[in-house]
C-alpha cells in the first residue's frame, strides 16, 4: 500500500495532524498501541495567562483562534461539543501574587492583555464558599477541551475511513533503504507523533526532552461551587454541579503511569487553603496518571531527521497540546506540503545535540 504519511500514535497531536492532512486530501494511516496516552488523562485546559506574573502565551493571539476555530469544525462534523469555553477565577494565594497583578495592570503594555483579564476582586474572607483572602482575578476566554471524546471520535473516524491500525510499533519493522516501508505499507514520510514514547525512538531520542509525570483526580461533592475554573497554583475544572477535576502534579523523577498516594495527597492539600470542606468531604472517583512529552526549551519538536529527511516528528507539546497543537498542526502540515521549514523546527537543535 503507497500512501504519503504514516503516523505514529494517536494521541492529540498525531490525531489533529491526521486530521488536517486528510482535509488536504492525502492519504495517511494512523498507527497506535491503543493504550491510554497522556492526551486522554489531560484536563485540556487553555489559558492564555499564566505565571506569578501573569504573562500571555507566546504566540496566543495565533494559537487562540486557530484552536477555537478546528475544536468548533470538528463539533459540527461529529455534532458533539468538544472544547467548553468557561470562565477561570484566579485565587491568590498570598500578597506577592497580588502585588504582580497589581503591576500587571499598571504595565504599559496592559492594554494588549484586555482581552483575556477581567475584573479584579479585593481580599475578602468568602467568595461563593471559597477562602480568597487576598482576593482573585477572573481570566477570560479560558476554557478546557474534552480531549478524551474527542480522540474517541476521531479514532473511530479513521477506522471508518479505513487508515487506523491498533499495533505495538516496533522501529526494526521500518525499513529505510532502499525505500521507506513499513510492513506492508510505503509512506513518502512517517512522522512520529508518540509523546513521552518519543525518548525511546532511535532517530529522535536525541532531542532534549523533559518529560514529566503528571496526577489528576476526579471527585463528587456536595458542595456550592461557582460554575469557573479555578487556579490557586493548582486547577480545578467544574464538569457538572456534582463533579470536578483538580490537577496537576508535575514529578520529573518518577517517571511512570502509576497513581500514587502522595499525588493524591498534595492535590487536595493544595485545595485545602480554598475550601477545607470541599477537600475533605468530596468523594474520589478516578485518580488518573500519565506522562507530559515536555521539552527542555519549552518549545515543540517539529520537523525532519538531519540525515533521514524521510522522517518526522510532531511533539513535544507538554501541557498546552489542547492550546498548540491546532495551530501547530496547520502549519506543518504547509511546510510538508510546500516543502518550508516548518514552526518550532528541531533544527535548532541539530549542532547542540545530534551527533550523527
Amino acid at each position: 500500500m503507497t500512501i504519503d504519511y504514516l503516523i505514529i500514535g494517536q494521541g492529540l497531536a498525531g490525531s489533529l495532524l491526521a486530521w488536517e492532512l486528510m482535509q488536504r486530501d492525502c492519504k495517511i494511516v494512523i498507527i497506535d498501541n491503543g493504550k491510554e496516552n497522556a492526551s486522554q488523562v489531560s484536563a485540556g485546559l487553555i489559558n492564555p495567562v499564566t505565571g506569578m506574573r501573569f504573562v500571555k502565551s507566546a504566540n496566543i493571539d495565533n494559537l487562540l483562534p486557530s484552536a477555537k476555530q478546528l475544536y468548533f469544525e470538528l463539533a459540527r462534523f461529529f455534532q458533539q461539543t468538544f472544547y467548553i469555553e468557561k470562565s477561570m477565577l484566579r485565587i491568590f494565594r498570598n500578597d506577592k501574587e497580588l502585588k504582580h497583578c497589581l503591576k500587571r495592570f499598571d504595565a504599559l503594555d496592559y492594554l494588549d492583555y484586555l482581552d483575556y483579564l477581567g475584573a479584579l476582586s479585593p481580599p475578602s474572607q468568602y467568595f461563593n464558599n471559597l477562602a480568597t483572602d487576598f482576593g482573585f482575578l477572573e481570566q477570560k476566554q479560558t476554557g478546557y477541551l474534552l480531549t478524551g471524546p474527542l480522540l474517541t471520535c476521531l479514532k473511530d473516524f479513521f477506522i471508518d475511513n479505513r487508515c487506523y491500525r491498533q499495533v505495538n510499533i516496533d522501529y526494526q519493522d521500518i525499513q529505510l533503504q532502499p525505500a521507506l516501508r513499513w510492513q506492508d505499507i510505503s509512506p513518502k514520510r512517517i512522522i512520529f507523533c508518540e509523546g513521552h514514547h518519543a525518548v525511546n525512538n532511535p532517530w529522535f531520542s536525541w532531542l532534549p526532552f523533559q518529560p514529566a509525570k503528571g496526577e489528576i483526580l476526579t471527585l463528587e461533592h456536595q458542595c456550592e461551587l461557582p460554575d469557573k475554573i479555578l487556579n490557586y497554583g493548582d486547577w480545578l475544572i467544574p464538569l457538572d454541579s456534582r463533579h470536578f477535576r483538580i490537577g496537576a502534579t508535575f514529578d520529573r523523577e518518577n517517571l511512570n503511569t502509576l497513581p500514587t498516594g502522595s499525588g493524591k495527597n498534595a492535590l487536595l492539600n493544595a485545595l485545602k487553603p480554598v475550601s477545607a470542606n470541599l477537600a475533605a468531604q468530596a468523594t474520589l472517583l478516578n485518580h488518573q496518571a500519565n506522562i507530559r512529552p515536555c521539552t527542555l526549551d519549552k518549545q515543540p519538536f517539529l520537523g525532519h531527521h538531519p540525515q533521514y529527511p524521510q522522517l518526522a516528528i510532531f511533539n513535544g507539546f507538554g501541557a498546552k497540546g489542547s492550546l498548540q497543537i491546532p495551530w501547530h498542526s496547520r502549519h506543518f502540515a504547509d511546510a510538508l506540503l510546500n516543502q518550508k521549514p516548518p514552526p518550532s523546527n528541531i533544527q535548532r537543535h541539530y549542532a547542540p545535540h545530534f551527533t550523527g
